[in-house]
C-alpha cells in the first residue's frame, strides 16, 4: 500500500507541472488587471511550437525556446488587443484559444501529415528524467528509500523548475519593487499612472512574464512528459489552472496546493479507470475528471471563504487627460 500511495503520489507531481505553470502565468497576468482565459490557447501553441521545432532541430531546448517563442507571441496579441486597443479580456482570450486550436491542427497535418501530429521525438528532442545522487543506492531502504528515489528524483528538469517557480513567484510578488508595482497596477492602475510609472509596459510585462510560463507548460507537454504533439493534448488543461488560480485566491503557495490535488484527482482517475470498486462498481473516468471543477465550486461556495480578485482586473485602463 506504501509503495502504491508513493506511485500515486509520484503521478500527481508529474501531471500538476503543466496546472502549475499555467496557474502561475495566470497569476501574474491577473496580478497586472489582466484576465486571461488564453492560457489554454497558449499552452496548446507552446506544445506545438516546442513539438515540431524538437523534432526538426532534434534538440530539446531548440524546442523549448521555439514553445515559448510561440506562447509569447500569442501572449502580446492578447496584450495588443486588451491593453493597446483596450479590448474585452474576455473575448481577446477565447480568440487566443480557438487560434490556437485551429492552427496547431492545420499546420501540423500540413507539415506532417499525420492527423495534425508531430513524429516521434528523437531521444535529444525531448527532456530526460533526471536521477537524483544516492537514489539507486537508497532505492532498497525503508520508507525514505521509495520517497527519495521514487517521488523525488526521476523527474525531468521542467519538473523542478516549476516547483522553484512557486517560491520564486512569491519572491518577486511580495518582496520585490517590480511584484509590488505589480499588484497596484492590479487594483489601482490610477494611482501608479499618478506616481509617473507606465500601466501599459507594467501591464505587457506582466503579459509577457504569462506567456513564458505558458510556454514552459506547453513544451513540458509535448517535450517532456510526451514524445511529440497530438492534437489538442492540453486537453483543457489551462481551464483546470484557472480554476486552481481562484481557487488558490491569487496566492502562489495556495496555487502549489490546489494544483497538487487537482493532479492527485487526475492520478487518481487514470489508476482507478477501469476498476470496479466494492458495493460501488465502476466509476465512470469523467467523474473525476469533471472532480476538480465541482470541488472548487463546493470549496469556494461555503469552506474557504470568498474569492476576490484583483479589483481592476478585467477593466481596460485609460488614462485620464488633464
Amino acid at each position: 500500500m506504501f509503495e502504491t500511495f508513493i506511485l500515486l503520489l509520484d503521478s500527481t507531481v508529474r501531471l500538476s507541472t503543466p496546472l502549475l505553470l499555467a496557474c502561475l502565468a495566470g497569476l501574474y497576468s491577473e496580478r497586472a488587471g489582466i484576465v486571461d482565459i488564453g492560457l489554454e490557447g497558449k499552452m496548446l501553441g507552446a506544445a506545438f511550437g516546442a513539438g515540431a521545432v524538437g523534432y526538426l532541430s532534434g534538440n530539446a531546448w531548440v524546442g523549448l525556446m521555439a514553445g515559448i517563442g510561440v506562447s509569447v507571441g500569442l501572449a502580446l496579441i492578447h496584450g495588443f488587443a486588451s491593453i493597446t486597443n483596450r479590448g474585452n479580456q474576455i473575448v481577446s482570450g477565447v480568440a487566443i484559444n480557438f487560434l490556437a486550436a485551429g492552427l496547431t491542427a492545420l499546420l501540423g497535418q500540413s507539415w506532417f501529415n499525420q492527423g495534425g501530429r508531430t513524429p516521434t521525438l528523437s531521444q535529444g528532442g525531448r527532456f530526460q528524467n533526471i536521477e537524483l545522487p544516492f537514489a539507486e543506492a537508497l532505492r532498497d531502504v525503508p520508507v525514505i528509500g521509495p520517497i527519495y528515489s521514487e517521488l523525488l528524483s526521476g523527474h525531468n528538469i521542467l519538473v523542478y523548475a516549476a516547483f522553484a517557480a512557486v517560491p520564486l513567484t512569491w519572491w518577486v510578488l511580495f518582496r520585490t519593487r517590480f511584484g509590488l508595482r505589480l499588484r497596484a497596477v492590479g487594483e489601482n492602475p490610477a494611482a501608479v499612472d499618478t506616481a509617473g510609472i507606465s500601466v501599459v509596459w507594467l501591464r505587457y510585462r506582466a503579459v509577457i512574464v504569462c506567456g513564458m510560463l505558458c510556454g514552459l507548460a506547453g513544451s513540458y507537454l509535448s517535450i517532456a512528459q510526451s514524445a511529440g504533439f497530438i492534437v489538442n493534448m492540453t486537453a483543457g488543461k489551462g481551464f483546470i489552472a484557472l480554476a486552481a488560480l481562484i481557487f488558490a485566491k491569487w496566492r502562489p503557495g495556495y496555487a502549489m496546493f490546489a494544483c497538487l490535488l487537482f493532479g492527485f484527482l487526475d492520478a487518481l482517475a487514470i489508476r482507478l479507470q477501469g476498476q470496479e470498486l466494492p458495493g460501488i462498481g465502476e466509476i465512470p473516468v469523467q467523474f473525476f475528471q469533471a472532480l476538480p471543477y465541482i470541488l472548487t465550486v463546493i470549496l469556494l461556495a461555503g469552506f474557504i471563504g470568498k474569492a476576490v480578485p484583483p479589483k481592476a482586473a478585467g477593466v481596460p485602463y485609460l488614462k485620464e487627460r488633464t
